[in-house]
């Protein structure tokens, strides 16, 4: 690969100057898709106006970006950490033209709010109640995003707001807790602890629990094992391969539990019961936003909460 060390010295004299975010997002396209063929494709560019593209890059940052051996392309450190913070740059400058678009055509502004499966839709409709109890005239437009999906439409500005449970902030992002929901077990109706008004943590010992995250992969789920190792129990997991569904119809039909926060008493049609959890066990419902991104509504939104 041609060194660039001899332009690290012009590229530190231009660093006023910024970057082109148009590079940037061919950067972005080589690394996602692995291959500057297939990148060209996807950006509608000739592979040798993409190289270039990310030559000029390179000669600009002074180092170099992109592994060009093999068969396929390796993002190097230096690259991963700039697409890291260009993701950032992207979204803001994105959110900044809409933003600027709405208000120069008088259109109201709205929140958007994604929220994960994690939380329900009489979650979020209960909390938008509160809000709106300060603030009437804030309009909310809400739709459920997997934690992915949240991470992304959220760095990429197509979304003001998300609720999720135990997701990090990615860079780029913020967090913080917006309230916190009581804990419950969810089983089916026939199953053997249907029948009890409440349950201790430490007797699920032994039982299958159902998740939606992968340990180790997902916040939430690993908020969930946290809470049953302090009750003196490593738990035995069970991903739910209906993704997106209401946490309290995963157990009908089967034999496992669920971790709930919906209101004791039966459930899905009476297929299932949700049954109080002992000693009362906690879940926070976290709020992530774009952290360098303006947003009169979000600020009213956390305004109305107390925040």
């Amino acid at each position: 690969m041609t060194s660039l060390a001899g332009t690290a010295g012009t590229a530190n004299t231009r660093g006023a100057m910024g970057l082109d975010l148009h590079k940037l997002a061919h950067l972005i396209a080589v690394a996602e898709e692995g291959s500057f063929t297939r990148a060209a494709g996807r950006l509608h560019l000739s592979q040798q106006a993409l190289s270039s593209s990310i030559r000029a890059l390179e000669r600009e940052v002074g180092v170099e970006l992109l592994d060009r051996g093999g068969n396929l392309v390796t993002v190097l450190p230096a690259g991963q950490s700039l697409i890291t913070d260009a993701r950032v740059l992207h979204g803001l400058a994105s959110s900044a033209v809409q933003r600027a678009r709405r208000i120069g055509r008088g259109e109201t502004e709205t929140l958007r709010i994604g929220h994960t499966p994690a939380i329900t839709g009489d979650e979020v409709t209960a909390l938008l109640q509160q809000v709106r109890t300060t603030n009437q005239e804030l309009a909310t437009q809400v739709n459920q995003r997997y934690p992915g999906e949240l991470t992304e439409q959220l760095l990429a500005g197509e979304l003001d707001l998300g609720l999720c449970r135990a997701m990090p902030a990615e860079q780029g992002l913020a967090r913080s807790t917006v309230t916190q929901h009581r804990l419950r077990i969810a089983v089916a109706a026939e199953h053997r602890l249907a029948d009890r008004d409440s349950v201790q943590l430490a007797e699920l010992a032994g039982e299958s629990i159902v998740v939606w995250g992968h340990p180790g992969r997902s916040g939430y789920t690993d908020l969930l094992i946290e809470h049953c190792r302090q009750a003196g129990f490593e738990p035995r997991t069970y991903r739910n391969p209906i993704q997106g569904t209401p946490p309290v119809t995963a157990v009908v039909g089967t034999a496992h539990i669920a971790f709930v926060t919906a209101q004791a008493g039966p459930a899905a049609d009476g297929k299932a019961r949700v049954i109080e959890l002992r000693p009362p066990t906690y879940a926070p419902m976290h709020a992530l936003w774009p952290q360098h991104a303006s947003s009169a509504e979000r600020d009213a939104f956390f305004a109305s909460l107390g925040q």
